[in-house]
């Protein structure tokens, strides 16, 4: 899909999450049409296409939500029990990548690159926007950047305990957030 073909999606068709949650918009985001996740995600991808490296369709969508899962706890894990901040922060990071390549695949997209995230991250903020949602919008682009700031502090190793504790948490809700939002039974996908 070039860049011409992505223009000609359709507008978003957002309905309300599950109004069990309560009514904050935190609680209860809106969950959005697969059709209109789907778009975003081929829009991100041909973005960010690179015709030397293949996609990476041998990774089921519950293979990378499993792997986010895993992330998740061995960044928690590391944050507690050693102490190793970089790897803690790297593995927020990797909690949130993953969750977003999980997405990708759910809606027939393959990441492949680091480029291909922040593409595939930043379409999927703009369809919240398109909603009308910008709180929500603000939260997912700064829990973003945080989660990039720990996948840089792997490399720096200047981030406080604190500094990556709060931003783990962010990360943590960030990748919940978007499982409800553009995949519901992902976050409790299994291979």
């Amino acid at each position: 899909m070039d860049r011409a073909d992505a223009a000609t999606v359709p507008a978003i068709n957002p309905i309300k999450g599950n109004p069990a949650k309560g009514n904050r918009a935190k609680d209860n985001p809106m969950i959005y049409f697969t059709d209109d996740t789907a778009a975003a995600v081929r829009r991100g991808l041909a973005a960010a296409r690179d015709r030397s490296h293949p996609d990476d369709a041998g990774r089921s969508p519950a293979k990378y939500a499993r792997m986010s899962r895993d992330f998740r706890a061995g960044a928690w894990w590391h944050l507690r029990h050693d102490g190793d901040l970089p790897q803690a922060s790297n593995k927020a990071w990797g909690m949130v990548a993953e969750t977003i390549k999980a997405i990708s695949a759910h809606h027939n997209g393959y990441i492949h690159t680091h480029r291909s995230i922040w593409l595939v991250m930043q379409e999927l903020s703009q369809l919240v926007g398109q909603s009308g949602d910008m709180q929500t919008r603000r939260f997912i682009n700064n829990a973003f950047g945080i989660a990039r700031m720990l996948h840089a502090n792997f490399y720096e190793d200047e981030a406080t305990m604190g500094e990556v504790a709060d931003g783990l948490e962010l990360c943590e809700q960030l990748s919940q957030l978007l499982y409800q939002m553009f995949w519901p039974e992902g976050a409790d996908a299994s291979d």
